[in-house]
């Protein structure tokens, strides 16, 4: 069931350094509310770059045919579809999310592909055995959690050993197109989201990236959660950032 609140009500956005300062029932029902017009938002708010970087993204999961991942956050289950392909044939893929509106549109869009699913559930307390995927993936999800070293440490205990962890975030560019990203994201994005009827929502994603960390400190948190090898990169001149870690040996 949709929890209820205000018509007008949308998280701040704002990070505590640790997380996002919103309770998660203001996340959920935000993204309920936007859930029908969420990909063809994240078309425009992007430029068109999305695809391009989920590419990038599930690339770098290397899985094989055969394979498992879980895909956190998973939205209306993009990133958790192009995992299953390449894990086919015999792979299997879970996505999970805390909306239940995203989740519905999932289910619906990808219903009857055997070893793909998709259910609600936390972030912070994923429904998962220990060890049971190959690779754990969250895109454009970390900075809506309340605790992001939990929700690293939740990705890596689902990952058996030497088995990766991926999060792709939207980022504050450092290099010569920071500035019109700025504009852009600060500027435009709202325009776009209140032109769709979502201005709040769209201001909540200003808001949310403005206070999530630096690519450095996600990289030390993630180390905080017990993953090695960490390195991130960013794409097209930093406006997102790929971060990777790896599961070590217990």
């Amino acid at each position: 069931m949709t929890a209820e609140l205000p018509p007008d009500h949308t998280p701040t956005g704002a990070s505590t350094g640790a997380g996002n300062a919103a309770k998660q029932v203001e996340v959920q029902v935000m993204f309920d509310r936007i859930s029908g017009r969420y990909d063809l938002m994240n078309l425009l708010i992007s430029a068109f770059q999305e695809p391009r970087w989920r590419r990038r993204l599930v690339r770098a999961a290397g899985l094989k045919a055969g394979g498992s991942a879980l895909d956190v956050a998973s939205g209306t289950g993009k990133v958790a579809f192009d995992l299953w392909k390449v894990a086919q044939p015999g792979g299997r893929v879970q996505g999970i999310d805390l909306s239940p509106g995203m989740t519905s549109v999932a289910q619906q869009r990808y219903a009857g592909l055997s070893g793909l699913s998709y259910a609600v559930g936390d972030a912070l307390a994923l429904p998962t055995a220990d060890a049971s995927f190959d690779a754990a993936t969250i895109a454009f999800g970390m900075r809506n959690l309340p605790d992001y070293r939990q929700g690293f440490a939740e990705m890596a205990r689902s990952v058996r050993p030497g088995g990766r962890v991926l999060c792709l975030e939207i980022a504050r560019p450092r290099s010569p197109l920071a500035r019109f990203m700025r504009w852009w994201f600060d500027r435009i994005v709202p325009v776009i989201g209140k032109l769709a009827g979502q201005g709040a929502a769209y201001s909540y994603l200003v808001r949310s990236v403005q206070a999530y960390p630096s690519p450095e400190r996600i990289a030390e948190i993630m180390g905080e959660a017990g993953l090695t090898d960490v390195r991130w990169a960013g794409l097209t001149g930093g406006i997102v950032t790929l971060h990777e870690g790896t599961v070590p040996a217990r």
